[in-house]
């Protein structure tokens, strides 16, 4: 009888000891599984801009985007810096060792890469394709993201429609898996709704400070995926009235693109 019970004992040890083992097993798995995918969903905090003349006029999108994520309820960015040179397009940009080191200076968590297409001399979409891949690989090896800013077409350049380049960040975009932020197509949204409102100056090139903001909205929703209806900061030169509109635009665009991607995917 004694040596029975014995057994039995021994037996429920062994037991309770292999179950000891995978539960502590599991947690550890979990507590990985959960560390990993909190690094995944990051929250980005530091930003750098790369790009010409459409990131730093009226300026810099870096400010005025910091500037709507301090007037929200829970900012987020701690540093945003840019790396640009006028008229230059991410082909010439890309052969600057300046950029590069601009890149790697700092841990950015993400990089917003923003084309000129109607000012590639090639007159083709092909040095975009080229030449944003090469700065998604780096920026990639750097531990950062890459978004590709959507801009706009232009008079002075007209050889390629606003179509195309939406088309071409669209294809870009879903090759690279990265986020596009649809700004030339909020641009067009914009005048559909408010034709007087311009967002191109008096140049029809460059953005209007009306434009510059809502490109920045964009920016903003597309990396955090935020509404941000309620954000306070206008610039100067925004009404109180026009700030809420380009808003609801900036939110508008970036949904409406979000869902035609994914449609395109299926």
């Amino acid at each position: 009888m004694y040596i029975s019970q014995q057994k039995d004992l021994n037996s429920f040890k062994v037991e309770h000891f292999i179950k000891s083992f995978f539960v502590v097993i599991f947690l550890l798995l979990s507590g990985l599984y959960h560390t990993v995918n909190a690094q995944d969903k990051k929250i980005p905090s530091r930003l750098l801009f790369i790009g010409n003349s459409f990131t730093y006029r009226n300026g810099g999108l870096e400010m005025h985007i910091k500037k709507i994520d301090s007037s929200t309820n829970n900012p987020r960015i701690v540093k945003a810096n840019r790396a640009t040179r006028g008229g230059a397009t991410l082909k010439i940009l890309y052969n600057q060792p300046w950029v590069h080191d601009s890149i790697h200076h700092q841990q950015y968590d993400v990089v917003v890469l923003q084309e000129d297409i109607p000012e590639l001399k090639e007159l083709n979409t092909s040095p975009f394709f080229e030449y944003a891949s090469l700065f998604n690989q780096e920026i990639n090896a750097a531990g950062a993201k890459a978004v590709l800013l959507m801009a706009w077409q232009y008079e002075r350049l007209n050889w390629v429609t606003m179509e195309q380049i939406a088309e071409a960040h669209r294809e870009l975009g879903n090759k690279l898996k990265i986020l596009v932020a649809p700004v030339g197509l909020a641009f067009q949204e914009s005048l559909k709704a408010r034709p007087a409102m311009a967002m191109l100056g008096p140049d029809k090139e460059h953005a209007t400070i009306q434009g510059t903001y809502l490109e920045a909205c964009v920016v903003y929703t597309t990396i955090y995926g935020r509404n941000i209806k309620k954000v306070r900061y206008s610039p100067s030169g925004v009404s109180v009235d026009e700030g809420k509109f380009l808003r609801k635009i900036a939110w508008k665009t970036m949904r409406k693109w979000k869902r035609s991607r994914e449609l395109k995917r299926r």
